[in-house]
């Protein structure tokens, strides 16, 4: 759940967002697993957390397998589905009936 969330923010932190406050940084520091031209795996504890690298990252030094890095991340939605709430449901109306009896 973590590595997910870790990628959505990742790849929300390069599209332009406007806010009225700077948005809120976080950070992730382990070894790398894996290195590809758009994404780095960090072991974080016993998970892997799989964070997007963009155009505008900054990356400096030598980035490789097993190098111990700290990444810097912001989260971002990148897709927002709402919800429209349920409907009441009516209660249904239970006839009436009167009966006499005649004596």
């Amino acid at each position: 759940m973590k590595r997910i969330l870790a990628v959505l923010a990742i790849i929300g932190l390069f599209s332009s967002v406007a806010f009225a406050g700077p948005i809120k940084t976080y950070q992730v520091t382990g070894p790398v697993l894996e290195v590809t031209s758009d994404m780095v795996a960090v072991q974080k504890g016993s998970d892997r957390w799989e964070i997007a690298l963009g155009p505008d990252t900054k990356v400096t030094g030598d980035l490789k397998v097993g190098s111990k890095v700290t990444i810097e991340y912001r989260m971002t939605a990148t897709k927002v589905d709402v919800k429209e709430p349920a409907k009441a449901k009516e209660t249904p109306k239970t006839k009436t009936t009167t009966t006499t009896t005649t004596q």
